[in-house]
């Protein structure tokens, strides 16, 4: 397996490496244990990030999902920029500070 570097802010600084392993890995780092639903928003934003080079708006996300803003703070404590983008093993968003 390759080495996971990540960088200052936790974000894994190379997103062709992620597997459903290394996002178990950084979600056990921010205490979080991985549901069905935790998976349904991270596949959002991998599939999107793989189509577009980007992370999703929020609001495709909880159209995708059919999750509420409330229910992806609820999954992702650390919010859907800082927490569920840094599961999926994207690169740190843009505007996210």
């Amino acid at each position: 397996m390759a080495e996971l570097e990540f960088d200052g802010d936790g974000f894994l600084t190379n997103p062709d490496i992620w597997t459903e392993d290394v996002a178990k890995e950084i979600a056990k780092a921010d205490g979080i244990e991985m549901t069905e639903k935790h998976w349904a928003v991270v596949n959002v934003i991998r599939n999107n990030f793989i189509e577009k080079g980007n992370a999703p708006m929020v609001r495709t996300i909880c159209k995708e999902t059919g999750l509420k803003l409330k229910d992806i703070y609820e999954l992702f404590p650390l919010g859907p920029a800082r927490g569920a983008c840094r599961v999926a093993g994207l690169p740190k968003p843009d505007g996210c500070v």
